[in-house]
């Protein structure tokens, strides 16, 4: 016989599958078989389920229908919340997941948040694969991790052979900075390196080497900073006041987006004065006032071969290389122009 009806949810609390079917009057394992959409239940009956549930607001709690199953199809990313690469790359991974019947689950760093915080939120989901989005992870740690989980590494190297790296090949990104600024004629580039942040030792080494490669290697100039706007604001200051350049090649769109905005309070008009390129060619690096000529790593795709990756690992796949280098572009937009002496 039917259910007497019982009252409504209390506010505030979502509706459960027991609201539902005390609202139609059935079973909740009825109410169960129409959510998932399997046989058992009569046209009618489903049609007056659904109807009740779209009323109450009620919502399948998806996590909870994974966590009982022998696999949970979620993949973790982790990522800095105030870095615009970052978000370019977990928005990449949403839509290459998606169609594969995956779930993402975000862990942020923060300055109280640390990577190995922002990992352990992800195992305690029980996510399947990791994908580690500017995780500066030691490698002991990450191959405890790798024993646990499917890891996948995007935008830095790693030397662990049980870690999945997928990365812009950055020494050929500096390679095309290098030489689009020293083709307008450049000869003074200075590059404000990123300090300890992921891949940075790379785009350094890679701007000492083309400097080289261009007859350069005696103007090579490096100034320490990091991947904030403040780092880059700082670097500009410093190169202000101790002699400019005649171009500046930045770690990253952040830097530079520092750099820009002490050079326009100082007066110094870019690209007029001196030229500057930044790195990854992030949503800032394409705002209209801004117009900053950048490298672009194309994060979509960083972000389509990373779940590839981690789906073909979790599958049993054969897997060819454990690192997948991506060739990353030059995106020239109104920030560099010939120096002056030639223009």
């Amino acid at each position: 016989m039917p259910q007497e009806p019982t009252r409504p949810p209390r506010a505030g609390r979502a509706p459960t599958l027991e609201d539902v079917a005390a609202r139609v009057g059935v079973s909740r394992a009825l109410v169960s078989i129409v959510m998932r959409d399997v046989a058992g239940a009569s046209q009618a009956t489903r049609q007056r389920v659904l109807a009740a549930a779209e009323e109450m607001g009620y919502r399948p709690d998806g996590r909870a229908r994974l966590l009982a199953g022998r696999r949970t199809r979620l993949l973790g990313v982790t990522l800095a919340l105030n870095n615009p690469f970052h978000a370019d790359v977990a928005e990449g991974v949403y839509a290459a997941a998606e169609p594969h019947g995956y779930q993402v689950v975000l862990s942020a760093i923060t300055g109280t948040r640390s990577p190995r915080q922002a990992v352990d939120a992800l195992l305690s989901y029980r996510c399947e694969a990791v994908v580690l989005v500017g995780a500066l992870v030691p490698r002991a740690a990450l191959g405890a991790l790798a024993d646990q989980v499917t890891v996948v590494v995007v935008g830095q190297p790693s030397t662990h052979p049980a870690v999945d790296v997928v990365r812009a090949a950055d020494a050929h990104g500096m390679r095309i900075a290098v030489d689009h600024l020293a083709d307008l004629g450049h000869r003074r580039i200075v590059h404000v390196d990123g300090g300890r942040a992921p891949g940075a030792a790379v785009r350094r080494n890679g701007y000492r080497a083309a400097m080289k490669s261009r007859g350069l290697g005696d103007q090579a100039r490096t100034v320490a900073a990091g991947e904030r706007e403040e780092d880059g604001a700082a670097a500009a200051d410093q190169l202000a006041d101790q002699g400019l350049p005649e171009a500046v090649i930045s770690y990253n769109d952040r830097s530079a987006v520092g750099l820009l905005d002490v050079f326009a309070r100082r007066g110094i008009a870019v690209p007029d004065t001196l030229s500057v390129v930044g790195y990854d060619d992030s949503q800032i690096a394409r705002l209209p006032y801004l117009r900053l000529t950048t490298v672009s790593q194309d994060t979509g795709t960083l972000a389509a071969l990373a779940v590839q990756r981690a789906i073909a690992r979790l599958d049993g796949e054969p897997v060819a290389d454990r690192e997948v280098l991506l060739r990353p572009q030059l995106v020239v937009r109104g920030t560099t122009a010939r120096p002056p002496a030639s223009a």
